[in-house]
C-alpha cells in the first residue's frame, strides 16, 4: 500500500499559507500537512515530526527559504524541498541547495502536483505509486468486447460525453468523459492540451506557432495517421515545461518524420 506524504507548508503571508495548505491537504498523496509562517517555526516542527517535505517561500522574516534549505541539507535525513515563490530569478540558487521542484505564485495545481509526484520519487518506492503500463480501456466493437491498452493510444478526441481513442488498433468510442482520462493518465504520460484533445507525450515530435495559435504534432502510431492538433494558450505552458523535461524530436511541417 502506497503511503501518504506528510509535508510542512512555510510562508510568512497568511493567504498565501492558507491556499498553499489548503491545496496540499486535498491532494491525494498527501497525509498529514503542517503550517508554519517562518524557518524557525519550521525547524521546531521538523524536530518534532518526521516529514517528507517542506513547500517553503523564498523571502521570510529571519531565516529565508534558500538558507533554511541549506541548513536542512546538513540533516541526516533532510525532507525534499520544494520552493513556491513569486521570484522567477531565484531558479538556480535553489536547485544549488538541491531542491526537489521550484514553483511559481501564483500557484497551478497542475505543477503543484507535479511536485508532490516528484517528492514521491525522491522518498523511494514506498511513497511512489506503482506503475500500471498495462492498463487497457474495454470497447465495444460491432457486439464485441476489445481491451485497448493504454500505451497504444496516441491521442484522445472529446465528443459529448464520450471520448474518442485513436490508437495503433484504430479508432473506439468510450462512453468516458475526457476530464475523467486526463485526471486518470496525467501521471502516466499524458497531457491535456485543448478542451477537446488529450495527447500521448511520448507520441509528440514538435510544436508549430501559427498565426491562429499553437499546434502540437502527434506522430503516426501505427493505424492513425500523423496529426497537429490545437493547443489552447492556458495549456501551452504547462505543455511546453513537461516536453523540455524529456525527449521530444523536432520535425519540418510536409517533410519525412
Amino acid at each position: 500500500m502506497t503511503r501518504l506524504l506528510d509535508v510542512l507548508a512555510v510562508d510568512d503571508e497568511v493567504p498565501a499559507l492558507d491556499e498553499l495548505t489548503y491545496l496540499l491537504g486535498q491532494h491525494p498523496c498527501v497525509g498529514h500537512v503542517y503550517a508554519v509562517g517562518d524557518a524557525s517555526a519550521a525547524l521546531r516542527e521538523l524536530s518534532e515530526h518526521p516529514l517528507d517535505a517542506i513547500f517553503l517561500d523564498i523571502n521570510m522574516p529571519g531565516l529565508s527559504g534558500l538558507e533554511l534549505a541549506a541548513v536542512l541539507g546538513n540533516f541526516s535525513h533532510p525532507p525534499a524541498v520544494v520552493f513556491v515563490t513569486a521570484h522567477e530569478d531565484k531558479a538556480l540558487a535553489a536547485f544549488e541547495v538541491g531542491a526537489t521542484d521550484y514553483l511559481l505564485k501564483p500557484l497551478r495545481i497542475q505543477r503543484l502536483d507535479e511536485a508532490v509526484r516528484r517528492v514521491q520519487t525522491a522518498r523511494g518506492p514506498e511513497s511512489a505509486p506503482p506503475p500500471d503500463a498495462d492498463e487497457v480501456v474495454p470497447v465495444e466493437l460491432g457486439g464485441v468486447t476489445r481491451l485497448v491498452r493504454r500505451d497504444s493510444i496516441g491521442w484522445v478526441e472529446a465528443e459529448g460525453d464520450y471520448a474518442r481513442l485513436h490508437s495503433s488498433s484504430g479508432s473506439h468510442l468510450v462512453r468516458i468523459p475526457l476530464s475523467a482520462l486526463e485526471t486518470r493518465w496525467r501521471n502516466l504520460g499524458f497531457q491535456r492540451v485543448h478542451r477537446s484533445y488529450l495527447v500521448s507525450l511520448h507520441l509528440v515530435t514538435g510544436l508549430r506557432t501559427t498565426d491562429g495559435g499553437v499546434l502540437v504534432h502527434v506522430r503516426d502510431n501505427g493505424a492513425s495517421p500523423a496529426v497537429e492538433l490545437p493547443v489552447s494558450r492556458r495549456q501551452t505552458r504547462e505543455l511546453r515545461d513537461r516536453l523540455v523535461r524529456g525527449p521530444m524530436r523536432s520535425y519540418r511541417p510536409g517533410g519525412d518524420e
